[in-house]
């Protein structure tokens, strides 16, 4: 599958969106939990449809006003070159952060954490 630079650029988006602030190491697994997806049968095959696939990212509605920033490009190389902190990961959430609807679902679903990293926990 060819990564295009407009999916390295909104997978920049999606890192500053959703884990600005964030050790880089944690943005960097953001980036890997998109990329993750793609291989994954249980999601949609490309960046693009999986960013927007619905319900799966809070930051979704603010997406296309967001400038990446300097770090989470870096991240979004990092990512694409292969780099996955997030060991795996097809999930992630802040509990700080996390809607009600999110918590449950991170408190029921039949997944196992990999590692936090910052505030964000993933999972497989």
């Amino acid at each position: 599958r060819v990564i295009t630079d407009d999916d390295e650029y909104l997978l920049a988006k999606l890192i500053t969106a959703e884990a600005q602030g964030e050790p880089f190491e944690g943005q960097v697994a953001v980036g890997a939990v998109a990329l993750n997806r793609i291989k994954s049968p249980y999601f949609p095959d490309t960046l693009k449809e999986v960013i927007y696939q619905k319900n799966q990212f809070a930051c979704l509605p603010k997406l296309p006003s967001i400038e990446p920033t300097a770090p989470a490009i870096r991240a979004a190389k990092e990512a694409l070159s292969g780099n996955d902190p997030s060991l795996g990961a097809l999930y992630y959430y802040n509990p700080l952060l996390a809607s009600t609807e999110g918590l449950r679902f991170f408190a029921t679903a039949d997944i196992q954490m990999t590692v936090k990293i910052g505030n964000h926990i993933f999972f497989k």
